[in-house]
Parts: structure tokens; C-alpha cells; sequence
């Protein structure tokens, strides 16, 4: 298993969950090595035979065709690439910087379609496996709070759903993983949304997901439901909410 943003809590808790079904080697890359050594040693006596460490930098776009292929040449070939990189950024308001909302498209979108693409073809190279992307509850309906964060999330969503459509007759199978709120390091300090959840219950949901080649994964499942009755919300009472 590859993970792109190997520091993610949700990601952290997914390896933990695979590590104890027969997964044994993982590959967490990530900018930050310390940080990632960090996470290595939090993984240890999981199951795991393997916890390799790589630089890789999300915003790098032009560099991810190469860093996967160099990745795949040392530690491959892989069965499960997740694309779990995410930058929550401060709530948003009128006066946000230009260039600060910028990077945040930067991390939450771009990188995140060029990575995925780079890892369609490095799985399809070697024989087929999944890509699982991390999209959000946020994508359904971007919130004022979290307008840039949401709407990149928004545009990955639909990239990811018709890349699934794109790869239906090939041997890679694109899983979207659509958490709701996640009481993690990136939210702490922030009021709970409903039906909020945790790392280790979104992990467990994308481990069923893996073992049944869903192609959507909701967490927590009833999600699924609530996400129609968000987009016909009226707008007057969506911004009521949107100012929570």
C-alpha cells in the first residue's frame, strides 16, 4: 500500500486496520520525513513487515509522475494507493488572502488530481489495484466556513467519480471515500458537525470498502442519505447554516 500523505490521521488509522487483514508493506510518503518517522513508530508491531518513508510534496505537481514511478521501482509493486493529503486551512472570511486560498486549491485539488492520475497509470503498469481518494462530506455542499476547502474537495469529488467512469474497463477500480466531520489533528479546536466521527470508524469503512471494490464509501454510512436532503436545502436556510 502506497499512502500519499502519510501523516493523516484517517490514513495512519487505515494502515493500523489493513496491518491486522494481511497487509505488509506500506509505503507513507509525505514532505515532512520527521513527521512521517513519527507516524512509522506509531505503526510498529502491527502486522506489518515493511514501513518504508518517502518525500513527497503534494503541491509539487510537476514532480509526481516521476516520484511515483521511482516509488513503484523501489517498494512496488502495490495492490492499494490512498490519496489522504489535506489542508483544512483557518475558516474562511472576505479578507482571506488571495495566494493563502490559492494554496489551499493548490494542496486540496491539484495535487490531488495529479497524483491520482500518476497513480492510475503506475497501477495500471503493474497489473491493476485501487486508488482510494479521500473527498469529504464538504464536497457536497460547501459550507461559508470552509468555502475553499469545500469547493476544492467539491471539484476532486467530481474529478475522482468521472475517473472512475474513465478506468470502468481497466484493472484499476477508483474508490471515493466521503467521511463526514473527523475528530482529528486537522479539526481539533472546531465545533463538531452531526454524525461525527472518528479516524479509526472511517478507517474500518474504507478496509470494508477495499474488500468489496465499492466504489464509493461513505463514513458514516448514513451519510449517504443526509447528502441528497443538503443539496435541495433552500438557500436561506443553507446560509444559516453555512454561518455555524
Amino acid at each position: 500500500m502506497l499512502v500519499l500523505g502519510g501523516t493523516s490521521d484517517i490514513a495512519e488509522a487505515t494502515v493500523r486496520q489493513l496491518g491486522g487483514q494481511g497487509l505488509r508493506t506500506v509505503v507513507l510518503a509525505g514532505r515532512s520525513i520527521d513527521r512521517l518517522t513519527i507516524t512509522q513508530a506509531k505503526l510498529r508491531h502491527t502486522g506489518l513487515e515493511e514501513i518504508a518513508l518517502v518525500e513527497f510534496d503534494a503541491a509539487a505537481t510537476d514532480t509526481h509522475d516521476d516520484a511515483l514511478r521511482r516509488i513503484a521501482d523501489a517498494h512496488g509493486p502495490f495492490d492499494v494507493v490512498l490519496v489522504a493529503f489535506g489542508d483544512l486551512g483557518d475558516p474562511f472570511s472576505i479578507d482571506l488572502a488571495s495566494d493563502v486560498a490559492a494554496d489551499l486549491v493548490t494542496t486540496n485539488f491539484n495535487g490531488a488530481v495529479s497524483s491520482s492520475l500518476a497513480a492510475v497509470r503506475m497501477l495500471s503498469n503493474s497489473g491493476g489495484g485501487t486508488l482510494a481518494v479521500i473527498s469529504s462530506i464538504a464536497a457536497v455542499r460547501p459550507r461559508v466556513g470552509n468555502l475553499v476547502y469545500g469547493s476544492a474537495k467539491a471539484g476532486l469529488d467530481a474529478f475522482a467519480t468521472a475517473l472512475a467512469d474513465a478506468t470502468n474497463r481497466t484493472p484499476v477500480n477508483v474508490m471515493i471515500v466521503r467521511p463526514g466531520f473527523v475528530h482529528s489533528a486537522m479539526t481539533e479546536g472546531l465545533e463538531p458537525a452531526p454524525f461525527a466521527t472518528t479516524p479509526e470508524e472511517v478507517a474500518a469503512d474504507i478496509a470494508k470498502g477495499l474488500a468489496k471494490g465499492a466504489s464509493v464509501v461513505w463514513s458514516p454510512g448514513i451519510l449517504r442519505f443526509v447528502a441528497p436532503v443538503l443539496r435541495l436545502l433552500p438557500s436561506k436556510v443553507w446560509r444559516r447554516i453555512s454561518e455555524r
